[in-house]
């Protein structure tokens, strides 16, 4: 069971039994597994992303980003990894697809950059 506890006691208490418990263990590690590809997917389908990340020396609001890979792995529930851009590297965690065309994403950046960063294929997606 990829569940904590108290998720499971909780979800035993709602009704569900260890056969229900499993299947949905194993649909999230399914689910993290394709969010995993899809992020993968939307990085190495375009060489320049925008992002919302707020950066010291930026002069734009989106800056711009030379994709150079990203590497992700999971684990049952979790997923971490490492996105380099061409001059920067970042360790990368808990990310997902936020359109259904995957040309907007999300990730946990750190442990350095204080919450989420939003990457687009342009601006006007960040807007």
């Amino acid at each position: 069971m990829h569940f904590d506890q108290r998720t499971q006691q909780a979800l035993r208490a709602v009704g569900l039994d260890t056969d229900d418990l499993r299947a949905a263990s194993d649909a999230v590690v399914e689910f993290v597994e394709e969010d995993a590809g899809a992020l993968e997917a939307f990085f190495d389908e375009h060489d320049t992303v925008y992002s919302d990340i707020d950066m010291a020396h930026s002069a734009s609001d989106y800056p711009e980003h030379t994709v150079e890979f990203i590497d992700i792995t999971t684990h049952a529930a979790e997923m971490r990894g490492w996105l380099r851009f061409d001059t920067w590297g970042v360790y990368v965690e808990d990310g997902r697809v936020l359109d259904a065309e995957s040309e907007f994403v999300e990730l946990t950046l750190g442990p350095t950059i204080n919450g989420r960063v939003r990457f687009a294929a342009d601006r006007e997606t960040l807007r």
